[in-house]
């Protein structure tokens, strides 16, 4: 599968009503796009990896205070999905890092992340949180 039209015309998660528009006229991409069934890397992730991606999600709570890190998810939630393992990881989370300390949001607060893809496996040396796909050098701005 090539990066196909539903990419550019932007994807959103399940259960929300319309794409999101964000103001640089792109569209968030669903977090379970970058994954096929078996939960290796979808045509579109590797398409994409080392790419600036936008993503939307909401911010998990954080695992540590005053961090340059925090998890996204598909859809709200009151407590972080740390993962023990890479086989354990889902498929509706990805690391964000930013180039500063994170702003916490509230966890129900829909926001458009934008950053470059990696898809290599990951140990946060602060915080031992496993990450399979992350973005690097983010930024994120409210859409909800």
């Amino acid at each position: 599968m090539t990066l196909d039209r539903r990419v550019f015309l932007g994807l959103t998660f399940a259960g929300m009503a319309a794409p999101h528009a964000l103001a640089d006229g792109q569209q968030g991409i669903r977090l379970r796009d970058f994954y096929n069934k078996d939960m290796s890397y979808s045509d579109i992730a590797l398409e994409l990896a080392g790419k600036s991606v936008t993503i939307e999600g909401f911010m998990a709570p954080p695992l540590q205070a005053e961090s340059n890190f925090f998890v996204l998810t598909n859809r709200p939630l009151a407590i972080c999905p740390f993962c023990d393992t890479e086989a354990d990881w889902p498929n509706d989370i990805a690391a964000i890092y930013t180039k500063r300390s994170v702003v916490i949001e509230p966890f129900n607060v829909l926001l458009a992340v934008t950053g470059v893809l990696d898809l290599e496996s990951y140990r946060d040396p602060d915080t031992g949180f496993l990450s399979r796909l992350r973005l690097m050098d983010a930024r994120y701005e409210k859409i909800g």
